[in-house]
């Protein structure tokens, strides 16, 4: 990739491995590694909040801050970016994992019935399902 730079009289193309368009990174192999990695630490560092300042938290409360702070992030135009490698899959359902652990009441419970009881979905399912809402809409 490369930017453009204007001196006096000359016009320099720079190469660039990655920029940052409409918030999300692109890097030269379209990988978006760079781009996964910072949503999650962002998502991570949204957890840390939540974990801050609410003592207890029931179902429907963690659900509306979930929602709200963590999952927005990881879901921004995640229709450009979206994973297809199982490494990176699983990086992101590392962070609903670990964010659905922050409710006591459920904390013991395996992963896939604590998402049942906060009735959320898999991230790799929204993204699956989001994927196919786009395509019935196009066709």
């Amino acid at each position: 990739m490369y930017s453009i730079s204007h001196n006096s009289q000359n016009t320099l193309l720079e190469r660039k491995d990655s920029f940052k368009d409409l918030g999300v990174v692109i890097d030269e192999k379209l990988t978006f590694r760079d781009h996964m990695h910072d949503k999650i630490n962002t998502a991570y560092a949204m957890l840390g909040i939540i974990k801050r300042n609410f003592n207890y938290l029931t179902i429907s409360s963690f659900a509306l801050l979930y929602k709200s702070m963590v999952r927005s992030h990881l879901d921004y135009c995640s229709s450009v970016w979206v994973p297809y490698k199982k490494g990176d899959i699983e990086l992101l359902e590392k962070v609903q994992k670990r964010a659905t652990k922050l409710i006591p009441a459920i904390k013991t419970m395996p992963n896939t019935e604590r998402l049942k009881a906060c009735k959320l979905p898999t991230l790799h399912y929204r993204h699956t399902r989001g994927d196919m809402i786009e395509m019935y809409e196009i066709l």
